[in-house]
């Protein structure tokens, strides 16, 4: 056991998230999501909710306050609305980093950029569009 690390982090997650360099992007996300199809390098957090596994990763992992923005999250296709989890993270990343940019991207313009990123996390996140995207930053 190490001191100050959160404990719903698994030791492929605190490994992951040391592996990636500035910019480089994570997906938190949801049940419903294609994580495997998507991308190779999979962290499963099954039975974790997005917002307690983004407290404890923002513990750890700065934003980058170098990029357009920071966190992407998927736009809800015409018709749908935006989950109220979205105002949970606000706050939630808010508490850690204060000010910060958001992306919207479309849905399936949001499958591809996964394919791109650094890791994906699936969660047992059960809100539809609770995907989210964090883009790391520097100390």
């Amino acid at each position: 056991m190490l001191k100050n690390i959160p404990k719903i982090l698994s030791p492929d997650l605190v490994y992951t998230l040391m592996s990636m360099g500035h910019g480089d992007e994570i997906v938190l996300a949801d049940a419903n999501f294609p994580s495997v199809a998507n991308n190779d390098n999979v962290i499963r957090a099954d039975g974790h909710n997005i917002p307690e596994l983004l407290d404890a990763i923002l513990t750890l992992m700065p934003l980058d306050r170098y990029n357009d923005w920071q966190v992407a999250l998927m736009e809800p296709v015409p018709g749908d609305v935006a989950p109220d989890v979205w105002n949970t993270y606000k706050d939630v990343i808010s508490s850690h980093e204060g000010e910060y940019e958001t992306s919207l991207i479309e849905r399936f313009e949001f499958y591809r950029h996964t394919t791109k990123t650094f890791a994906v996390v699936a969660t047992g996140e059960t809100a539809a569009y609770g995907n989210i995207i964090l883009k790391k930053g520097v100390i």
